[in-house]
């Protein structure tokens, strides 16, 4: 019987203590004496939020399939935990051996989103690993960062050893194999992440250097050793059907934040949309086998008991053989009931007549995306809708029994005038006359949800180089689109502006803001995208007190020339497609889908010798 970390008296003074005992249903135990590796693979969240992550199910199935390797999950605490971690002096453990993580191989985090930074360092400290790899010492675990954000690893590039750049997949292994020669040869920390450093997308940041001009632009970053790569070149499956897949996830104790079998269909996106990370950096596109997904779907309702079950893509439309899935899905759910969750769906007549199937007894809400309000900013961020696109799937939704449509826009998109922000506005309304016009049960009324992001420009796109409005400017734009949609039947949020710049900055960022989240965590700044816990003020004193200024990296833009600060990471994807999409941006100009026609962004040669599914 293994013995919990958290005494029951801690465990009855905290919220939610399910999140820190582990043993759920469908977790791997195994015994430390015969396994040569452990593994802390951390989501740097709470419990609900990282159970829902299907790239850490992917790799805890995948590394626990290996004899010699035991991998564990790790969550961050609720601050009622950490408090008690802190004055009790409990080092941060795994769920499944409930031992403390400091005396693990390797300590992993997958980093989804740049609010997450702070969570990083809280994880780092309560598991007492020193926060910077040059005061690691030897015995210490070897810190791997992967996901999204290590596209532009630099902000926090002091804290972690290695980079994983792209899917997990393919290199692990390589590393393990060289850990454990290490080890045998009595290799020194040092000289193992060296030889790591070879290994293809992998990025050791303290083996590169960066010098900065007098205006505080990168002059260069440069490996400091021949031997290893001056570019980290992206990991890429080619295979995904026959790749290691989870069949018995772990179900959760309590209720996930998305509560359901997670069923991934493909990788990539052929829509090109401007504003996209994802669409850029998971590049090329790549489909599983329709027969193969009706297997991995029968043993996840087999061994799971979850009552959904979502296809995982970033535009599941685009999916060749999804009216085929959707078809079977139906035939095995039906009887069990078990529902059918299709996000990221596009506004088009095969989408809703796919969506009237699996929701032909209750309606749930429908979500569009158009983006922007007017067909010409439509046309910069390439988004492929016109309005009559959105008022066909308006019309077609609302015959078809829907009452609740979610509508998603961003502002402060290059080229946005007052015109485009009012335009959002006018098109919303537009939707509201459809309803009136062919609603089925007008009894029921209708709710449409507008939501307005701050638009972030992110790296490896092509409005990489842009500017972000400013917090002032964006309230004003949103104010001005508040007083223009007075309708009960219109319910409208917004992103916050100060959380949306804070992301802009450690999205596009460098190595000087290592000393900034360092000063933002000793001024009390920890799960910064919980909103009753982002304290604006304390990183804005954190900055002041580092003397660095976020407009640097938001206002200011970059230069097209300018030597940004993920340029030791390639992505596959051409800086000169992503140039010549922003010249098409401010002509007003779209670029076909990739099925339609090959935009040569690339990212095909990533497959060696695979195919691109476009």
């Amino acid at each position: 019987m293994r013995k919990l970390a958290l005494s029951d008296e801690i465990l009855m003074k905290v919220d939610k203590p399910a999140r820190y005992i582990g043993n759920e249903f469908n977790s791997v135990m195994k015994d430390t004496s015969q396994v040569n590796i452990r593994f802390a693979m951390c989501f740097p969240d709470v419990y609900e939020i990282g159970m829902s992550h299907l790239g850490i199910q992917i790799l805890y199935d995948m590394f626990n399939r290996m004899d010699d390797v035991w991998c564990e999950r790790v969550y961050s605490p609720w601050p009622d935990l950490h408090e008690i971690m802190k004055q009790e002096n409990i080092p941060l453990f795994g769920l499944e051996s409930q031992e403390p993580i400091k005396d693990f191989d390797f300590v992993a985090m997958t980093l989804q989103y740049e609010m997450c930074y702070t969570n990083i360092l809280q994880i780092l400290d309560l598991a007492q690993i020193p926060l910077r790899s040059r005061d690691r010492a030897e015995g210490c675990p070897i810190v791997i960062a992967g996901g999204p954000c290590t596209y532009n690893p630099e902000p926090i590039a002091d804290f972690f050893d290695i980079f994983y750049i792209g899917e997990g997949e393919t290199q692990y292994g390589n590393l393990f194999e060289l850990y454990k020669k290490a080890k045998a040869d009595g290799l020194s920390r040092d000289a193992f992440l060296h030889e790591a450093a070879k290994i293809e997308g992998l990025y050791v940041p303290a083996l590169y250097e960066v010098e900065y001009n007098e205006d505080g632009t990168i002059c260069c970053m440069k490996p400091k050793y021949d031997d290893i790569p001056v570019k980290i070149k992206k990991q890429v499956q080619v295979d995904l059907t026959n790749s290691t897949y989870p069949e018995a996830p772990v179900v959760p104790f309590i209720k996930a934040t998305q509560d359901r079998m997670v069923l991934e269909i493909q990788r990539g996106c052929i829509r090109g949309c401007r504003f996209c990370q994802a669409g850029m950096i998971y590049r090329p596109n790549r489909e599983k086998k329709v027969d193969h997904l009706k297997d991995v779907a029968a043993a996840l309702i087999k061994n799971t008991g979850h009552e959904e079950i979502s296809l995982s893509s970033l535009s599941s439309s685009d999916y060749k053989e999804l009216d085929e899935l959707i078809t079977f899905l139906l035939d095995i759910c039906k009887e069990k009931k078990i529902n059918i969750s299709l996000p990221s769906l596009r506004i088009d007549a095969f989408s809703l007549d796919i969506m009237q199937k699996v929701q032909d007894v209750k309606k749930s809400s429908l979500t569009f995306a158009p983006e922007a309000g007017t067909q010409r900013l439509r046309n910069v961020i390439n988004k492929g809708l016109t309005v009559d696109d959105i008022m066909n799937g308006s019309k077609q939704a609302f015959e078809g029994g829907w009452n609740n449509v979610k509508l998603y826009f961003m502002l402060g998109l290059p080229t946005e005038t007052d015109e485009d922000v009012l335009g959002i506005a006018e098109l919303v309304y537009k939707v509201l006359k459809t309803w009136k016009e062919r609603a089925k049960n007008k009894k029921r009324g209708v709710r449409i949800h507008v939501a307005t992001a701050y638009f972030v420009p992110k790296p490896f796109t092509p409005f990489q180089w842009e500017k972000q409005i400013t917090p002032e400017e964006y309230m004003r734009r949103q104010r001005l689109l508040k007083d223009h949609m007075p309708s009960r039947s219109i319910e409208y949020n917004w992103h916050e502006a100060n959380l949306s710049r804070l992301e802009a900055v450690l999205a596009r960022g460098d190595r000087r803001l290592a000393p900034v989240l360092e000063e933002a965590v000793r001024r009390g700044c920890k799960l910064d995208g919980w909103d009753e816990y982002f304290d604006y003020q304390a990183w804005l004193d954190a900055f002041a007190a580092c003397g660095v200024d976020p407009d640097f990296y938001t206002t200011r833009g970059y230069g097209l020339e300018e030597l940004l600060p993920w340029s030791t990471v390639s992505d596959g994807v051409r800086t000169a497609y992503l140039k010549r999409e922003r010249e098409r941006a401010y002509r007003s100009e779209t670029t076909p889908d990739c099925r339609t026609q090959c935009s040569a962004c690339g990212a095909s040669c990533l497959l060696k010798g695979g195919n691109c599914d476009a």
